[in-house]
């Protein structure tokens, strides 16, 4: 099909030891909540917090994983779990870290 992106091998949900472990490695700010990496961006009014928010998209898009993306005035709040595995994988520490390299 014109325009699909060939499937890749199943993600391989990380026990919570091995999460923790790769969050370590992570820019300060990211946290597991509930089974999912969750980080708050402060900006200093919402266009600057929308403007992250598009770029945000951009590298997810890119990456082919969607995180799930919450702005408001001065803030944006972006959560990310692998849901074909109902919890964290290498993708999502990965795209963690993508995202946080476009934070300005």
């Amino acid at each position: 099909m014109p325009g699909s992106r060939p499937r890749s091998p199943a993600p391989t949900l990380l026990s919570a030891a091995e999460s923790e472990t790769r969050l370590r490695a992570l820019p300060a700010g990211w946290r597991i909540d509930a089974g999912r990496l969750v980080r708050e961006f402060k900006f200093p009014n919402f266009l600057e917090a929308l403007a992250f928010a598009n770029r945000a998209g951009e590298v997810a898009e890119q990456a082919g994983h969607h995180p799930d993306l919450l702005i408001g005035w001065g803030r944006a709040v972006v959560t990310i779990w692998t849901h074909s595995v109902g919890g964290l994988t290498g993708k999502d520490f990965a795209l963690a870290e993508k995202i946080g390299a476009v934070e300005t």
